[in-house]
């Protein structure tokens, strides 16, 4: 059976109640919980001054390696010169770090931060959007590193249309798919479909234990997107971080529940396979259960919210992995 590694992002320890810490003390706090689980890929982001040789040595310590990175940024409105420089720069550090897949997403706006979910204020700039995935996108691939579109709730790629319309635009042999359920769902699209349609460009996947009935919810009363995820709704569960108004103080991670998490990524997360398209203009694939798994590079916990914890988010490595927590 092919195998894959699973790796977890530890924004839910970095995400605290005080706004955004990544630090090296936060870090160490995190790893060291992560380290008592099944989990031994961290999303890789090093902490400002931390160069990618001193990053790579503090997960060490903890018996912890890098998973595949996360390039953001405004394409709407960046320099497309600064794009590459900042692309280029992110990937060189990724590479460093040994990581051949990095996943690439546009940043979040105010308005769609307000009113997620629903492509609020149209496409009227996506086709900005698809110029600036396209050179970010080469800057990576100049590197040697793959680019994954990662469509995320909140930012100017957040709807199917949207989501097919970069995938179409930009060349596979350029970009790849770094689909997330959580996200894709929230925004009503179904994953399964979505990723079956486009499984020969997906390089790595995140996943999420989606509450379908919370996301409904969330959209009807027009929540914010912290309001979805953490203090009215709960959208998704994720390991690692308790909810806030729902369940548990904001900020209080659960390695009980990480450690569920990885679990259940182990026993039940390597019996499915994506097939790849064959035939151009026809659905490309179906998910296919009880087979063995052969397309994404890397499966991971992706960015957010509030884990009671069941399942997991993750980030899967190649089926040529020889990794002994694959």
């Amino acid at each position: 059976m092919s195998k894959f590694r699973v790796g977890l992002n530890p924004l839910p320890w970095v995400l605290t109640p005080d706004g955004f810490k990544l630090t090296v003390p936060v870090l160490r706090t995190a790893f060291a919980e992560i380290a008592t689980t099944p989990f031994r890929g961290i999303h890789a982001d090093p902490p400002p001054g931390l160069d990618a040789a001193a990053y790579r040595a503090l997960l060490a310590e903890y018996d912890l390696e890098p998973a595949p990175g996360y390039f953001s940024a405004d394409f709407h409105t960046a320099d497309n010169q600064d794009l590459v420089e900042s692309a280029k720069r992110h990937a060189a550090i990724q590479a460093e770090l040994g990581n051949t897949e990095v996943f690439l997403a546009a940043g979040l706006t105010a308005e769609r931060i307000a009113h997620p979910s629903i492509g609020y204020g149209g496409d009227a700039q996506l086709q900005r959007v698809i110029d600036g995935v396209g050179v970010a996108a080469e800057a990576i691939s100049s590197e040697g590193v793959t680019p994954a579109l990662h469509p995320h709730v909140g930012s100017t790629i957040e709807t199917e249309a949207e989501i097919r319309a970069v995938l179409d635009a930009v060349p596979d042999s350029v970009l790849s798919f770094g689909p997330d359920t959580g996200h894709l769902a929230w925004a009503g699209i179904t994953p399964a479909t979505l990723m079956t349609q486009y499984a020969d460009r997906i390089a790595a996947v995140h996943l999420k234990d989606v509450h379908l009935d919370q996301a409904q919810a969330a959209r009807d009363a027009d929540a914010s997107y912290f309001e979805a995820t953490t203090t009215k709704f709960t959208v998704w569960t994720e390991p690692g971080h308790c909810s806030t108004a729902r369940t548990s103080p904001a900020g209080r991670s659960s390695p009980a529940a990480t450690e569920r998490s990885g679990q259940a990524v182990r026993t039940s997360s390597t019996s499915y396979r994506i097939s790849p398209r064959t035939t151009p203009n026809k659905p490309r694939s179906t998910l296919l259960p009880g087979q063995s798994k052969t397309a994404p590079s890397w499966v991971g916990n992706s960015l957010s919210a509030a884990a009671t914890g069941a399942t997991s988010s993750a980030t899967r490595s190649s089926a040529t992995s020889n990794s002994p927590w694959s």
